[in-house]
């Protein structure tokens, strides 16, 4: 079983090969990726590496947490899932728009 890390305070100028490489000195690195600003196309700063041994990742946050990377010291944790959103919008069956502020803007008090 994988375990997936959340890697934070990341450089713009560090990339998938060089995140991939550096956990790779602890064990067999599934993935790295680094998270992308889809209109900038430019770093968030912030990544995930997925490894294969759990014994592996508590050996990694231990090395690489607060370690200088590309000038920046870098967070290491376990990664938590991402939790579902709230929708917003309108309702496709009746047009109404739902969410927390439906009764105040249909009128409905």
């Amino acid at each position: 079983m994988s375990k997936r890390l959340y890697v934070g305070n990341l450089s713009y100028a560090t990339t998938q090969d060089t995140l991939s490489s550096l956990f790779s000195a602890y064990g067999n690195v599934v993935s790295a990726t680094i998270i992308i600003d889809r209109d900038t196309n430019q770093s968030k700063g912030f990544g995930f590496v997925e490894m294969e041994d759990p014994a592996e990742t508590d050996k990694a946050i231990a090395k690489l947490a607060g370690k200088e990377v590309d000038g920046r010291k870098i967070r290491v944790n376990y990664a938590e899932e991402k939790k579902p959103r709230e929708r917003s919008g309108f309702s496709r069956d009746s047009g109404k728009r739902f969410g927390s502020n439906n009764r105040r803007r249909n009128g409905d008090y």
